[in-house]
């Protein structure tokens, strides 16, 4: 074998391991036992569509030191606050306000949380709200060497899209191949349906999550949508911002259009608006986007 030939057999070696361990990656565990589902009511569509028990008494007053204001101190781990940071960013839509937690450069994954009307980027950051579910969420990305980051933007139009997708930008091409997964609680989902009818952005997501969010018919013609991109849908049953007989129907049009659809329901039996946010199961959500 010549020494051209042995260099290009390692660099084939070299790539497979890559490419392995990229379709091998997964989150570490962090607190499972706390922050687990309580239990499944039922499941159809293989598994894809599941009914989670919720109980006020126990979900929030049995989890809270504060209910709905501050989480127990077993929920939590304040130690990557050391990792945090506030940052601001330059773009064409002016000076974009965030905060980042984790490695800037050579992140593993971007996990972006893109908060509702009349939230702002201190929602996603904040350890002790919804049961210390961004505490979680946190932990869970900076262990796996990722990036969490939780914007400011202006609005869930075309300009909230410009400003989002600047701060993506600046963050994949400080990590390329990372994949960015994007979180919408409420009505920030509208952000999350742009991203996917955006061509350039699309390519660059590797999942959706729609938190007590809203639905768009469009997607079924989205960039997104022909790329498969996988989608976790958390909705409370007693949502009444939202709807989820209309979220169940959006999920339905899509099992509709292609059964092998990477999408995903999860109903929370009793939950109301803001269940999703404090109950959904971050590292499941993410571990089989990442599959």
């Amino acid at each position: 074998m010549t020494r051209t030939q042995t260099f290009k057999t390692l660099l084939a070696a070299a790539i497979l391991v890559c490419a392995t361990a990229a379709s091998a990656q997964s989150l570490a565990p962090f607190k499972d036992e706390l922050f687990s589902y309580p239990a499944i009511l039922s499941e159809t569509d293989s598994g894809a569509y599941q009914v989670v028990d919720y109980n006020e008494m126990r979900d929030v007053n049995g989890r809270d030191e504060i209910p709905e204001k501050r989480v127990k101190k077993d929920y939590v781990a304040l130690g990557v606050r050391s990792q945090q940071k506030e940052l601001r960013l330059q773009s064409g839509s002016g000076a974009l306000r965030f905060v980042a937690v984790g490695k800037q450069e050579g992140a593993s994954m971007i996990v972006l949380y893109l908060h509702g009307q009349g939230g702002s980027r201190a929602q996603g950051v904040n350890d002790y709200t919804f049961g210390g579910n961004f505490n979680r969420v946190k932990n869970l990305v900076v262990q796996a060497g990722g990036l969490y980051v939780s914007p400011d933007f202006s609005t869930f139009g075309d300009k909230g899209l410009a400003q989002v997708s600047a701060i993506i930008n600046h963050y994949a091409e400080m990590s390329p191949g990372a994949r960015v997964f994007v979180a919408c609680g409420s009505m920030g989902g509208a952000l999350c349906w742009k991203l996917a009818g955006d061509v350039q952005m699309s390519k660059k997501l590797g999942g959706l999550l729609l938190l007590g969010s809203l639905w768009s018919d469009d997607f079924l013609t989205s960039p997104a949508f022909k790329a498969k991109v996988p989608v976790f849908i958390g909705h409370g049953s007693r949502d009444t911002v939202f709807p989820i007989a209309a979220m169940e129907a959006f999920y339905k049009k899509i099992r509709a259009k292609s059964k092998s659809y990477p999408i995903r329901f999860v109903r929370f039996e009793s939950g109301i608006h803001g269940t999703p946010i404090r109950m959904t199961d971050w590292r499941e959500a993410l571990n089989r986007m990442l599959r």
